[in-house]
């Protein structure tokens, strides 16, 4: 009968090993199977007075080929690649946003600014005048396209940011399943090999869209940790996750992630916190990469909008009326807090300076400084030593942005959100459609002394509305806005006249001059001779010299007695040659020029936009092809320990069929010994 039961556990361990060796074929393709391996162990074999006789051979256990560390390893390098590739792109799509080319809003700022020339080299074509405001309808047409593509891109990201969290729910749901059915078959001492792959399976899905922690438990089960330390799973037991808008500050578009507990309120998460995964990397282009778009976006539009409207404003109509503005832009715009009692303002001072960035203002009223603003692109810090600095009348000025708060202020730790070019875009509009309405002229003329003997030549004239401010030191408008932003010369003119050294004298002025070519601009130093005449020092060939908002650029070398003077334009001595003349045309014209986003010029500033979402598109890339090599190559070792080989399975089917023929006949050998006994002990 030993030789029976030693044939015996033989064939049934080979069939074993046969079935765990096609268990292994037949799921080759399965993803996130483990190769298992049949572990044998020798029968305790019977004693006897010569000793012990072999009793065969038993299956121990059904061993799992796999590897913790290069697992967790291969899932969170999968997060991160994940994370990248979508972020990826979504840049892709950004990018394309921001086109060149003739179809581009390049293009449409640069056809707008050129078509003045024509209104320049004739003032009063109608056509020309046409073609100008068809061109500033065009640009501001492209401004909100390009615009609601980023909102249809925001919008699409919204969308995939919910089906992420949908799934994350639909997949630690599944896995607190696993855990419980690997809990209530922990008991019986072997490792169910199928549901741990499954579970390992269902953790790598997960980490597809936000990256976890995995910690095992004493009962077989793993609690699945998302944000640090929130706990997605705990044994059987799974939390939600939703995509909402930041409840910090409501109504801003920056989307978070959030924990909802069983039973419990939601926690905002940490985005920084997330690590890699879809979520990580769709979050980071919303708030982000998308937010950098639509403010290098709405600070161009802002920027070009104020300052053709305050150039329009320097100007005459054809009907010699003061310009209008020519393009809708916000003048301020509100703070965002979760606390409705903050009311922050931040308006718009100079366009020159704007940086396309966020910002946040932080209190910290019982520390020194009280107060920082916080420029969210770069992290650069103002400091404000005494909060009520915000406060009405006074102001704190940053970028070219002014912030100021309406009493009562900030408590500790209290944080406003500004975003002040979010929608400067998308709600640009062109106002001026009547071409008599393009204030294509200067309000003010000048003319040359008639017995002029040097070779001064009138190089420039407009209205800037710029006025120095003895106490900054600075030129800037007119802060009180019923008052004129230009003071226009008085009856009979403001007269320029030269004296034989280059000195000039002002009759007819209210201010001082001021030298604007020099860096910063300074008051001319003047001295008084004894008829009480003041003569002003420093004239150049051309210089621009400030009077009363309105500035004057002469050329050559004047002689003593050279006069030139400054006059009203719309006096009635000289009837309508204001409509002939295009200063103020070419003042607009000249804005192309202006040193306006981050040291590139207005006409410029787009081809600046687009080289810096292109950079950041193309680190995002390279970014991603490095992740999923790291990613790959963590996979492959991972699949080099768990993964099946067909080669070798079908070298062990051979193997284990040979033996399995063998312990077949080692039973018929048996049955044959055993007959053989029967018939011998029956005669």
């Amino acid at each position: 009968m030993s030789l029976l039961n030693v044939g015996a556990r033989a064939l049934l361990a080979n069939q074993v090993a046969l079935q765990t060796t096609g268990h292994n074929i037949a799921n080759v393709s399965t993803a996130g199977y483990s190769r298992q391996n049949v572990a044998m162990e020798t029968v305790q074999g019977q004693f006897t007075g010569s000793g012990y006789i072999g009793n065969g051979v038993q299956v121990a256990t059904i061993l799992r080929n796999h590897n913790e560390l290069l697992t967790r390893q291969a899932a969170a390098a999968q997060a991160v690649q994940a994370g990248d590739t979508v972020r990826a792109e979504r840049l892709g799509q950004l990018q394309d946003v921001f086109q060149g080319g003739t179809s581009g809003l390049g293009a449409a700022i640069t056809d707008m600014l050129n078509s003045l020339a024509d209104v320049v080299a004739s003032p009063t074509d109608i056509t020309a005048r046409t073609v100008t405001l068809t061109r500033m309808d065009e640009m501001a047409a492209r401004m909100r396209s390009s615009a609601e593509q980023l909102q249809e891109i925001a919008y699409s990201v919204n969308e995939q940011l919910q089906n992420d969290a949908t799934r994350i729910n639909s997949l630690a749901k599944s896995i607190a399943d696993v855990n419980e059915q690997i809990a209530r078959v922990k008991g019986n001492g072997q490792t169910p090999n199928d549901l741990l792959d499954k579970r390992d399976q269902l953790i790598r899905e997960l980490n597809q869209f936000i990256q976890t922690t995995q910690i095992p438990a004493d009962d077989g089960t793993v609690g699945v940790f998302v944000g640090g330390s929130q706990a997605l799973v705990l044994g059987d037991k799974a939390s939600e996750v939703l995509v909402a808008e930041s409840q910090q500050f409501p109504g801003s578009q920056l989307t978070q992630l959030f924990f909802k507990p069983a039973g419990g309120a939601p926690v905002e998460l940490n985005e920084g916190m997330l690590g890699g995964g879809e979520v990580a990397g769709l979050l980071r282009f919303a708030n982000q990469d998308l937010a950098e778009g639509r403010n290098l976006l709405g600070r161009m539009a802002l920027a070009i909008g104020t300052t053709m409207n305050y150039q329009q404003s320097m100007g005459l109509t054809l009907d010699g009326q003061p310009g209008k503005p020519l393009f809708t832009v916000p003048t301020s715009v509100k703070g965002l807090s979760g606390n409705s009692a903050l009311n922050g303002e931040v308006t718009f001072t100079d366009p020159t300076k704007f940086a396309a960035s966020d910002y946040e203002v932080r209190f910290t009223p019982f520390g020194t400084p009280e107060a920082q603003i916080i420029r969210l692109s770069d992290g650069r810090t103002t400091p404000i030593d005494d909060q009520f600095e915000l406060a009405p009348p006074s102001s704190v000025t940053v970028d070219g942005l002014t912030f100021t708060f309406t009493p009562p202020l900030g408590s500790t730790n209290e944080r406003v959100l500004f975003k002040p070019f979010a929608t400067a875009a998308a709600n640009m509009q062109a106002l001026v459609h009547s071409p008599r309405e393009l204030a294509a002229a200067n309000p003010i003329n000048a003319a040359m002394g008639s017995s002029n003997g040097g070779s001064l030549q009138l190089a420039g004239l407009k209205a800037t509305g710029l006025h120095w401010d003895g106490a900054t030191e600075m030129m800037s408008p007119r802060s009180d806005p019923s008052l004129p932003p230009y003071d226009l010369p008085p009856s009979g003119g403001v007269t320029l006249e030269f004296d034989a050294n280059g000195k000039f004298s002002l009759t007819g002025n209210q201010s001082a001059p001021v030298d604007m070519s020099a860096s910063p601009p300074k008051l001319l130093d003047a001295t008084v001779d004894p008829e009480g005449i003041s003569w002003y020092e420093g004239y150049t060939s051309g210089q621009r010299i400030s009077i009363d908002g309105w500035e004057i650029t002469l050329q050559g070398t004047p002689k003593a007695g050279d006069k030139v003077t400054v006059d009203n334009a719309l006096d009635p001595k000289y009837g309508d040659w204001y409509t002939r003349n295009a200063g103020n045309a070419s003042a607009l014209m000249a804005l192309r020029d202006v040193k306006m986003f981050d040291e590139s010029t207005l006409s410029d500033g787009y081809a600046g936009l687009m080289a810096q979402v292109g950079t950041r598109t193309q680190s995002a890339q390279y970014a991603a092809k490095l992740s999923d090599s790291i990613a790959s190559n963590l996979e492959a070792s991972r699949t080099a320990v768990s993964g099946v080989n067909l080669d070798e399975e079908a070298a062990r089917l051979i193997q284990y069929q040979q033996a399995y023929q063998a312990s077949a006949k080692m039973l018929q050998i048996a049955q044959n010994i055993f007959d053989n006994l029967i018939q011998t002990m029956g005669r």
